[in-house]
């Protein structure tokens, strides 16, 4: 109880019932716990080949996906050839040192990224990075 029933009714009270603050918790906790997994923004699914002999790249502001049925993301948003083409361009005007990173799926044809890699050397883009998952 939160109270004494008999005694001086004058005397604050120094008794704090803690049970329904406990349950308001557990059920914000289980709120959280049901609601986190559709904020979570989804990855996107690639299956990268494997190699033995990759570096770690810095990160960048151009990273293009190329998913297995051939979408093409840029900064993980579909985007078109043109798109990736114009993009490139402005990130070359904005830092000449710009580095692109790209990452297909292993099912990938080869001449799919080979026309990436070109659309982003015709922007200006010196440098690129192809992403691997690297062998045990």
């Amino acid at each position: 109880m939160a109270s004494k029933l008999a005694g001086d009714h004058d005397e604050p009270m120094a008794e704090i019932n803690i049970v329904p603050f406990v349950d308001i918790i557990l059920v914000v906790l289980i709120i959280f716990m049901i609601t986190t997994p559709f904020i979570v923004k989804p990855s996107i699914n690639i299956n990268l080949p494997k190699a033995a002999s990759g570096q770690d790249t810095t990160p960048s502001q151009l990273t293009i996906t190329i998913t297995a049925d051939g979408r093409s993301l840029l900064n993980g948003k579909d985007a078109t050839d043109d798109d990736i083409s114009s993009f490139a361009k402005g990130a070359v005007a904005d830092k000449p040192e710009t580095q692109a990173i790209i990452s297909a799926d292993k099912d990938v044809p080869h001449g799919r990224v080979i026309t990436i890699i070109d659309l982003v050397k015709s922007a200006g883009i010196s440098k690129f990075a192809i992403t691997i998952d690297k062998k045990k």
